[in-house]
């Protein structure tokens, strides 16, 4: 199984910690670039060029700040190169409107993150299987 590219995009520093700890507990050997908040990840879209390490697959936090996640979601949804690339909203809000707003913006899911430790570990865990063992990814 190939490495994949993976972009988090999380303001929240507790959960980018719990968040990279539990990809290394899964022994797999991804590469994971954090980005702290909307604008910076819509930057990143915007400066990939043709051949550039595209994600493979991003998990944004709905609630960023300078530009909301629904606005990045959006922003790399409505590019024709990165349409394809699966985003994963994971986050706090568990709020039916984030929800619907996140749908209708074409994520490929929405995981509201545990608040247990224990169970937040487990959850990236089944993320990481279903999306690295199970899903076809496109290429890139």
């Amino acid at each position: 199984m190939k490495p994949i590219n993976i972009l988090l995009v999380e303001d929240n520093e507790g959960d980018i910690v719990l968040t990279l700890e539990a990809f290394e507990e899964s022994k797999l050997i991804n590469k994971i670039t954090v980005l702290r908040d909307g604008k910076e990840a819509i930057t990143f879209f915007d400066n990939l060029k043709d051949g550039g390490e595209k994600p493979d697959m991003v998990l944004l936090d709905v609630n960023l700040p300078k530009v909301s996640g629904h606005d990045v979601l959006k922003h790399i949804k409505n590019h024709e190169k990165h349409c394809g690339t699966p985003v994963i909203m994971l986050t706090t809000s568990s709020a039916e409107k984030d929800i619907l707003q996140s749908y209708k913006n074409h994520v490929n899911c929405y995981v509201t993150k545990p608040i247990d430790i224990g169970d937040f570990v487990k959850a990236m865990a089944k993320i990481e299987d279903f999306w690295i063992n199970i899903v076809s990814i496109p290429s890139k």
